[in-house]
């Protein structure tokens, strides 16, 4: 009896690592900063999202829920009440109520503090009681549940404590104290920090949530090179990869222990077009601009064959688009997601002969090569299908940070860009961020090529401040149609997300392209 008393003592110690279930995942670079209200950068809050938490938070189908907020309710056209969540501590344990919401708020609004932008209108936080706290707006602000996934709360004695009360500010390379070290509210809590090398995670034992994931530990290495991040998943150093290339699906795909998890991602691949300048920069027609006319602009509509980017570029994964916001965004019209025109090459040589081009003419195409999945190919691809309708493409393709000037500046006549209507997830901001005139103030950040319709900026402010949610979608949906039939921009499709993993580990993969530790689960 003794020695199988011991036996199974044995066992049971034996067992006890085993059941540990640590992931370790990689990424094609680091996180900028653990600052959370330090930086815009898409995988950088992505990734802090699993350490510190906001009043809501999105599902994997990228619906929002509570979160530090367990209810509210809006008191007024500009005042929303939020009810927090009772016994709730960081990860020092130091109890959560509604003085670290102000704190928040208080140093979102620090130089250095980018993620203030994404709240928007909001204009004070006040407290209520210690678990209530009212949002004020400077208007309707129907998008506020969806901003405040990104108020990423902060303890205010901890701050304090370590002389992290304001925000790092990459831009002058002032970091705070909060940019090396961490004391969220989130399911994980961190355990060390060696930029350019790891960031190790472990499991938040007190953690606010009934988790649905089973993980003890986690390890992020970024791995810049395609190549070395499928190496390291066909040798087991680590877990996932959150992109690899589409050429090595095969590749993992042929290996029994590894799987491929791909679906559409939120961003819209799109062609645009300079409608500001009289003359284009790079173009052999001189005294006028060919894209102003709308029937030039179908022209190349319907020059570029979707299906055949779709089947030889993309290797059958992309998802052809008809409109500028991805289907699965928050508001979207989905029903005009169709093309509004046909590949056909014969009605682009017409067009262009009736816009005064029977012989076409030069321009100007600007692209990346290391922004978006297989650019480069795309872009070449398409510069042979506009030859045969006798439009003669001068190449730009050029690295990410010589063509994002470019873009920035307008120093385009025709070029490639792309947005996921992040960070946000909603059909507005597609609106608000690339389709807007764009102003020295606020709107039309991305709007590249200086598209402007008076009638489309009327229901995107409209639709900025409508509380219903019928009404607003009608807006948004009048707006994109406009858009769509006046050809402002050429949607071609929302491009794949590829990620990879040892076979049995659940992702929750979602279209916004972030990984949820939250919601992984190990075999």
């Amino acid at each position: 009896m003794r020695m199988l008393a011991a036996i199974m003592v044995a066992a049971a110690l034996a067992a006890g690592p085993a059941a540990a279930k640590s992931f370790a995942w990689a990424f094609n670079a680091d996180v900028l900063t653990l600052d959370p209200h330090a930086s815009n950068n898409t995988f950088t809050n992505a990734f802090l999202n699993n350490v510190y938490e906001g009043l809501t938070r999105h599902n994997a189908k990228l619906e929002i829920e509570p979160a530090l907020a367990e209810r509210w309710e809006i008191v007024s056209p500009t005042v929303w009440r939020f009810h927090l969540r009772r016994d709730v501590v960081f990860h020092d344990g130091s109890p959560f109520d509604a003085d670290d919401g102000l704190f928040t708020w208080a140093r979102l609004n620090t130089p250095g503090a980018l993620v203030r932008r994404t709240i928007g209108a909001v204009t004070e936080v006040r407290k209520i009681d210690a678990c209530t706290v009212e949002f004020v707006t400077s208007q309707p602000f129907p998008v506020l549940l969806f901003a405040l996934t990104h108020f990423f709360v902060m303890d205010r004695e901890w701050s304090e404590r370590v002389g992290a009360t304001t925000a790092s500010d990459l831009s002058a390379q002032r970091e705070s104290p909060a940019a090396r070290q961490a004391n969220g509210i989130g399911p994980f809590r961190l355990v060390a920090r060696e930029p350019d090398t790891r960031t190790a995670l472990e499991a938040n034992p007190r953690w606010w949530d009934r988790p649905l994931h089973n993980l003890t530990t986690v390890t992020f290495q970024p791995i810049r090179a395609a190549a070395t991040r499928t190496a390291a998943l066909l040798s087991g150093a680590i877990d996932a990869t959150v992109e690899i290339p589409p050429q090595d699906i095969p590749r993992i795909e042929q290996n029994p222990n590894l799987q491929v998890v791909q679906g559409p991602e939120l961003r819209t691949i799109y062609f645009g077009f300079d409608h500001f300048r009289d003359e284009l920069l790079d173009s052999d027609v001189k005294g006028k601009n060919p894209f102003k006319d709308r029937r030039v602009r179908q022209a190349v509509y319907q020059a570029i064959d979707v299906e055949a980017i779709r089947r030889s570029v993309m290797r059958g994964q992309s998802w052809p688009a008809g409109m500028m916001a991805s289907p699965l965004l928050n508001g979207a019209p989905a029903d005009l997601n169709a093309r509004l025109y046909p590949f056909d090459p014969e009605a682009s040589r017409r067009l262009l002969a009736e816009a005064g081009y029977p012989e076409g003419f030069s321009v100007g195409l600007s692209c990346p090569n290391d922004r978006y999945v297989y650019d480069e190919r795309i872009c070449l691809a398409v510069i042979g299908m506009l030859g045969r309708v006798g439009i003669r493409v001068q190449p730009q393709i050029e690295p990410l940070n010589v063509w994002s000037r470019r873009v920035n500046t307008h120093d385009v006549s025709m070029f490639m860009l792309g947005h996921a209507g992040l960070p946000l997830i909603d059909a507005w901001y597609v609106l608000s961020e690339v389709i807007k005139t764009k102003t020295a103030a606020t709107t039309g950040r991305l709007n590249s090529g200086r598209y402007s319709n008076p009638r489309i900026d009327e229901l995107t402010q409209a639709a900025s401040r409508e509380t219903d949610e019928a009404k607003r979608r009608a807006l948004m949906r009048e707006a994109f149609a406009l858009e769509r039939e006046d050809i402002a921009h050429v949607p071609l499709h929302q491009q794949p997300i590829v990620w990879a993993s040892r076979r049995g580990i659940e992702l929750a993969q979602a279209p916004d392209n972030r990984l949820r530790l939250r919601l992984v689960r190990m075999p």
